[in-house]
C-alpha cells in the first residue's frame, strides 16, 4: 500500500516537519521503497521532485527535507509498486495541464484491470493504473466542461462522480490539486488535521522530532495536512470516512460528500 501526504494552507507554508516523518516511511519505518515524489504549487507553476529510489535513501528527498519551500498546496507520495516497473515514469505525483492550470495527482491503491479507452487529450507515459486513472479523470472533466473550469460545487460534484466510477475497479485513495485547493478521496484510509491558533507542539511518529508551531507561525495561519495514516502521536487526527471526497481550501475542510451521493456539504473547520 502506497502512502499519501497533502497540505493545503491559507498562507505559504513549508512542509519540512511533516515530510521528515513521511520520508522515513519510504523504506525505513515502512516497506514503501519503490520511489517517491513531491509537488509544490508556486503561483501557477509547480515545482516537482521525483526519484525512483526509496525516499529514506534518496539524496533528493534529503534536499527537500532541508529546503523550506513555501507553498499553498503540496502533494507527496511514496510508492509500493503493484503495477508498472520501478522507474521514473511510474513515480507519483503525476502532472498535466487542464484549463490553463497544472493539475497534480497521486494515488494509493490498486485498480485491477482498469483500462478505459482514452480519446488522446491526456495519455499515460508510464504503465501504472494510477496515471491512466488521472488521464481518464482529466479527459472526462474537459469533455464535461468544454468552456473552461466550472464553479467549485460543479467541479466537486464531477470529481466525486468520477471517483465513484473509478472506485468500481478497486481501491482508489487519491489526492488531487490545481493549486487553488486540495481534493482528497478516501477509499480505505486517509486522515487529516487542521493546525491553527492556539498552536502547540507536535511530535512525529516515525522520527524523534518535535516542533513547537507557536514559534513558527502567526495567529492567522491555518494549515490542513492529509496523510494515509497520522504522522504525529500527540495530536488528534480526523479519519476521512471511506467512500468520501473532501475539499480543502485555505487550510480548512470546505466541503465533503459521499462518493455515491450528489450532496455538496459545507463543513466546519476542525481544530486539533
Amino acid at each position: 500500500m502506497c502512502q499519501l501526504l497533502g497540505m493545503n494552507c491559507n498562507t505559504p507554508t513549508d512542509i519540512c516537519f511533516s515530510f521528515a516523518g513521511f520520508q522515513a516511511r519510504g523504506g525505513l519505518t515502512d516497506v514503501h521503497g519503490d520511489g517517491w515524489g513531491i509537488a509544490f504549487f508556486e503561483g501557477r507553476g509547480v515545482r516537482v521532485f521525483l526519484d525512483p529510489a526509496a525516499s529514506c535513501r534518496s539524496p533528493v528527498a534529503e534536499l527537500v527535507r532541508q529546503y523550506p519551500i513555501r507553498s499553498l498546496n503540496v502533494i507527496a507520495h511514496i510508492r509500493k509498486a503493484t503495477r508498472g516497473i520501478v522507474k521514473l515514469e511510474n513515480t507519483h505525483p503525476f502532472q498535466r495541464e487542464l484549463w490553463g492550470r497544472y493539475w497534480v495527482f497521486a494515488h494509493n491503491g490498486h485498480l485491477g484491470e482498469f483500462d478505459p479507452p482514452l480519446r488522446g487529450d491526456f495519455r499515460p507515459v508510464g504503465q501504472t493504473d494510477s496515471e491512466r486513472a488521472f488521464c481518464f479523470m482529466l479527459e472526462s472533466l474537459r469533455t464535461r466542461f468544454p468552456d473552461g473550469e466550472p464553479a467549485v460545487p460543479a467541479l466537486f460534484a464531477a470529481i466525486r462522480e468520477l471517483a465513484t466510477a473509478v472506485s468500481a475497479h478497486g481501491e482508489f485513495n487519491f489526492l488531487l490539486s490545481n493549486g487553488t485547493c486540495l481534493f482528497a478521496h478516501c477509499a480505505s484510509r486517509l486522515s487529516y488535521i487542521v493546525r491553527q491558533a492556539p498552536f502547540a507542539q507536535a511530535h512525529l511518529k516515525d522520527q524523534d522530532i518535535t516542533v513547537d508551531f507557536s514559534e513558527l507561525t502567526t495567529p492567522g495561519d491555518r494549515v490542513a495536512v492529509v496523510a494515509t495514516t497520522p504522522l504525529t502521536d500527540d495530536e488528534v487526527w480526523t479519519p476521512i470516512a471511506p467512500g468520501s471526497l473532501m475539499l480543502f481550501v485555505d487550510g480548512a475542510p470546505e466541503a465533503a460528500g459521499e462518493a455515491s451521493t450528489r450532496a455538496f456539504i459545507r463543513t466546519e473547520s476542525v481544530v486539533a
